[in-house]
């Protein structure tokens, strides 16, 4: 592994290699707490983004005391290493069942006794529920993460999407050997396994086929969307909540009782200098449980808004 190296906020940065359970190497880096450490936090990026987006934030948490683990999903970015499109390696599924449980199982090993968290970015949330070792995670983020059924969109959103993942991914993975999301403005190119496993869930009502690892989840779950979010609209998002609130039993909670008006200052997610969100007015609220809050916002990056581990209402 590399020297250290610093970083514009004084983290200490490192790059490593994980390696999977079915033994791909996944490009990842770790951000060591600059203060006393809080937890240990895995930052599961969207679908066709790569680790540097989330830098700021990480940098960001690790000088608040939290050890952070970003990485690319094999065969994107600096993952993709000499494999070709259409090594059968390269899947959607695979990314959650075993390269976020790779990035889980590093941090339960280092964790020294403080709790691991997740932050899911939309597939990256979706994802946790697939980790066999989910169950080792202590609390969990996810921001504009969604059922990906097509039928959560709204019908306009539907005219592009249904021809995109009926006709148009499929076709191209398959010719090309890789969809190219970057001429669609969509990311990194794809694999031709992980384009295929998008759009068969995409077009089927039950998404990723089964849900009940998300359903056996009893980490206390925080869940962002925005309400002008295309890629992941409110009630995609919605649809993904109930996934994971399915069985739920009486395990710990992240409920709040009560939760008009309370966000801002019990969960400690947000910083000052923003308009308090109304739940009432803009907000989705589950019954109690693991995944009692919706928390919408109109629009801007709140990654560095979050804190992954805080201490949410009982």
């Amino acid at each position: 592994m590399a020297a250290d190296s610093g970083s514009s906020l004084g983290a200490a940065v490192a790059p490593l290699t994980l390696v999977t359970e079915d033994g791909y190497p996944l490009a990842a880096t770790r951000y060591r707490a600059r203060a006393a450490l809080r937890g240990v936090v895995v930052i599961a990026p969207a679908t066709g983004v790569r680790m540097r987006y989330y830098s700021a934030f990480a940098e960001f948490l690790a000088t608040q005391g939290f050890e952070v683990l970003t990485w690319d999903w094999r065969g994107i970015g600096d993952s993709r290493h000499e494999a070709r499109w259409r090594d059968r390696r390269l899947t959607m599924r695979a990314w959650g069942e075993r390269d976020l449980a790779a990035a889980i199982c590093w941090a339960a090993r280092r964790d020294h006794g403080a709790p691991v968290g997740v932050v899911g970015h939309s597939f990256g949330g979706q994802a946790l529920g697939l980790a066999a070792n989910a169950d080792r995670v202590a609390r969990a983020v996810l921001v504009s993460a969604q059922h990906g059924w097509v039928g959560h969109w709204p019908t306009r959103d539907q005219l592009l999407l249904r021809p995109l993942w009926q006709l148009v991914m499929p076709f191209l993975a398959t010719v090309l050997g890789r969809f190219p999301s970057s001429w669609f403005g969509l990311g990194e190119d794809l694999p031709r396994g992980v384009a295929h496993d998008w759009a068969a869930w995409g077009r089927r009502r039950e998404h990723l086929g089964t849900w009940a690892g998300h359903a056996a989840l009893r980490a206390p779950l925080l869940v962002y969307s925005v309400s002008d979010d295309r890629i992941a609209p409110p009630r995609a998002v919605d649809a993904l909540i109930r996934g994971l609130c399915r069985g739920e039993g009486p395990a710990p909670a992240a409920a709040a009782r009560g939760v008009r008006g309370r966000l801002l200052g019990p969960l400690g997610l947000l910083s000052g200098g923003h308009d308090a969100v109304d739940l009432g007015r803009r907000g989705g609220v589950s019954g109690g449980g693991k995944c009692a809050l919706t928390p919408r916002r109109s629009s801007g990056d709140i990654f560095p808004r979050l804190d992954p581990l805080a201490e949410y209402p009982r």
